[in-house]
């Protein structure tokens, strides 16, 4: 199975956080009332309405097995297409399919991937795969019930429960193998448990809507932290997935950039990070027009520290195509600082 360190940008996460992958209907569902039968039972109501979910949506969950590793994949329409994580199908050359309700292996192939969000999909063709539901993530309340479906450790048609524990948070992944890592914006926090090959699989509400895509769980050196998942809105899921599966790339990111090819400075003195350095600048781009230098060290941008490349990922994601920020820059020794109006991520 894939596994991988991830760290998180919220400053509330003193944690690393680790890849959890690679190791239908159209009437809303409504809960019933119902008081528990017995100390510590769960209310028939939210019983029935878990079931009633996992009936819709389980047979829309498949595992995905490459000759890499395995994780976890979501039906996205009648022809096939299948939503995973980008980091699921890294590197890999054979791709299989195994339906959640059980029968072979379905052969699948590799539709497109937008590494930088770390999502991916793959088709398999003449099989009667019922598409899931995608909600607006952008309605999700903290607090709210959601169910984790998914194939972790290679069970294939699991499902946790657990709430939503926050939104809009921005998380990144480190580079692992063939997968150089992601940043993942507006992600959705959970509570349900995201375990090795859930990565790909489905977070969906009590309606059976899916509004994410469960991607890392958060661990410590010593061990996995339980409770701490993330997941990719289902909103991101709607804009990038379509272009995959028009032309097997990502014309329109909407993640603001910089135009420039980087690599990570340190301090001689420290052996600490201490900026990005800028590698190549995109001809025409928004670091180009703002004056930006090969051989420039970014410091800071809008006011945020990017002593790492993650830390200037991480900020990025968090601003919009067309914003203008200021960007603060070593060169020649001396400190300056100019204004970057941010261009946007290339999909592909």
């Amino acid at each position: 199975m894939r596994t991988g360190h991830l760290r998180a940008a919220a400053p509330v996460l003193a944690s690393v956080l680790v890849l959890s992958g690679c190791s239908g209907g159209d009437s809303p569902l409504r809960l019933s009332s119902g008081a528990p039968t017995s100390p510590g039972a769960a209310a028939p109501g939210v019983q029935d309405g878990y079931e009633q979910v996992v009936t819709r949506v389980l047979p829309s969950v498949v595992q995905i097995v490459t000759d890499q590793g395995e994780g976890s994949g979501v039906v996205f329409d009648g022809d096939g297409n299948i939503v995973t994580n980008a980091h699921v199908v890294a590197g890999a050359r054979t791709y299989q399919v195994f339906p959640s309700s059980g029968g072979p292996a379905l052969p699948a192939k590799l539709v497109g991937a937008f590494t930088a969000g770390d999502l991916a999909v793959v088709k398999v063709d003449g099989a009667n795969l019922p598409p899931a539901t995608f909600g607006n993530s952008g309605t999700l309340r903290v607090g709210q019930l959601v169910l984790a479906m998914g194939s972790p450790l290679g069970l294939t048609g699991s499902v946790t429960n657990g709430i939503v524990s926050a939104t809009g948070r921005t998380v990144s992944s480190r580079q692992e193998g063939s997968f150089p890592g992601a940043t993942i914006s507006n992600a959705v926090q959970t509570s349900a448990a995201i375990n090795p090959g859930n990565s790909g699989g489905a977070l969906v509400t009590m309606d059976g809507s899916v509004i994410g895509i469960p991607t890392l769980s958060a661990g410590t050196r010593d061990g996995a932290a339980a409770g701490i998942g993330f997941a990719i809105p289902s909103d991101t899921v709607k804009n990038i997935a379509p272009q995959l599966i028009s032309s097997g790339r990502v014309t329109n990111s909407g993640r603001a950039a910089l135009g420039v090819t980087i690599a990570q400075t340190v301090n001689i003195s420290s052996g600490e990070r201490d900026g990005v350095a800028v590698v190549a600048v995109t001809e025409g781009g928004a670091a180009a027009q703002a004056g930006l230098k090969e051989g420039d060290v970014i410091t800071s941008v809008n006011g945020k520290a990017t002593h790492s490349t993650t830390q200037l990922a991480e900020v990025l994601a968090e601003l919009r195509v067309g914003q203008t920020v200021p960007v603060e820059i070593r060169r020649g020794g001396q400190t300056e600082t100019v204004q970057v109006k941010l261009g946007e991520l290339p999909g592909s």
